[in-house]
């Protein structure tokens, strides 16, 4: 008799109310360094200083950017529902007047996920991406450390974006949400 594989039997899917039950009950702590993407709860990667300094910087710059008009969350919570609660590295969101006291932003809350890519490349390009482009997220992009670019996804339909761009450390470009904001990649590339 053949043994079967880990792999070949059906996962547990995790719903969002269920995660928060197992935060709540400390099962998952925030020494548990993991986000729900799809109904499984994935270890995040561990940020080397490239993937820092790059969150950090277009974190404060994006901070200054969207003055009063935004608020920029850095590796926080998203909440898509049923099965999703990524911590995407940087979030264009909707000003909410309880600062998310009692919530995470919801898709309708959220302009700009942004996620600062190196050994994630593959997962944010395509199981981020779905999750983002299956919650109606207008825009999302990925700065690809290695190559010092920013895909830019834009225009969801269904499980993916319809617009795909990559842009060079020397280009420009306005958030969908705020065309009015020009973002010099040079300044936030490092």
């Amino acid at each position: 008799m053949v043994a079967e594989s880990l792999f070949d039997l059906p996962l547990k899917r995790w719903s969002v109310e269920e995660y928060h039950r197992l935060i709540a009950a400390g099962i998952l702590t925030s020494d548990d360094h993991v986000e729900l993407l799809d109904g499984q709860i994935v270890e995040m990667v561990p940020q080397d200083p490239p993937h820092a300094s790059n969150t950090s910087s277009f974190g404060n710059e994006f901070v200054l950017l969207f003055a009063g008009k935004a608020w920029i969350r850095t590796q926080l919570p998203l909440t898509i529902a049923p099965d999703s609660e990524p911590e995407p590295d940087i979030a264009v969101v909707r000003i909410d007047p309880n600062r998310y006291r009692d919530r995470h932003p919801t898709p309708e809350d959220v302009f700009l996920p942004i996620e600062i890519a190196d050994p994630t490349l593959n997962q944010d390009r395509n199981r981020k991406a779905k999750i983002y482009a299956q919650a109606g997220i207008l825009e999302y992009w990925v700065v690809n450390l290695k190559q010092q670019q920013v895909i830019v996804y834009r225009h969801p339909q269904g499980d993916s974006y319809q617009s795909e761009q990559i842009l060079e450390a020397t280009e420009a470009i306005a958030p969908l949400a705020f065309p009015e904001v020009r973002i010099e990649l040079q300044t936030i590339l490092l």
